[in-house]
């Protein structure tokens, strides 16, 4: 490679870095789906019919760092459980719009209620139904075990699968390039 290549792949790379830090910085909600995200994408049920959903503490603590520094946290959902209003009304993550299949349509919704604009919003999936919110966000992160084209539409994608702490990962990642993660993770060192 020459002189000239390398300063300008050095700038080429100075440059998409200066831009998704201040991509990350402008992003006031996390907006979340949840079977494959928030959960692992099994669906279980009890023998009365009950549906049984497995949340990770990590994701929830870092919902609750998100939360603490004033930022949103939403989730849209193409199903409906009652246990996701419950693990969202214990972590103050509101609007909780479930059972919508129609997701673009419920982006705009919620871009409605909240005020805000599409550019403000990091949307976070693992499946083809997620596309239409990910494409439309400021900033798309895709779980590592996302189908292949939400992993391509995400500007990162985490190490960790949907349910195993994969939201947590995707805040710090967020909050690293906003340069507010060690001062939230400082504040645990007391």
């Amino acid at each position: 490679m020459s002189d000239t290549q390398r300063i300008t792949r050095e700038s080429l790379e100075r440059k998409v870095a200066v831009d998704l830090r201040d991509r990350a910085m402008s992003i006031e909600l996390l907006l979340l789906d949840v079977d494959g995200v928030l959960t692992d994408g099994r669906v279980t049920y009890t023998a009365a019919g009950d549906e049984i959903k497995r949340f990770h503490v990590r994701d929830g603590s870092g919902l609750k760092i998100w939360r603490d520094l004033g930022l949103r946290a939403a989730v849209i959902s193409g199903r409906s459980s009652p246990a996701v209003e419950r693990r969202m009304a214990e972590l103050d993550v509101s609007p909780v719009l479930q059972g919508r299949s129609d997701k673009a349509a419920a982006f705009y919704e919620l871009l409605a209620s909240t005020g805000l604009t599409a550019d403000k919003v990091c949307a976070m999936g693992d499946d083809l139904p997620d596309l239409p919110i990910m494409l439309r966000s400021g900033l798309a992160v895709a779980v590592a075990d996302a189908c292949p084209e939400v992993r391509a539409a995400a500007v990162f994608t985490t190490r960790e699968p949907g349910g195993r702490g994969a939201v947590r990962e995707a805040i710090e990642w967020l909050l690293t390039l906003r340069g507010q993660w060690t001062a939230a993770a400082d504040q645990f060192r007391i």
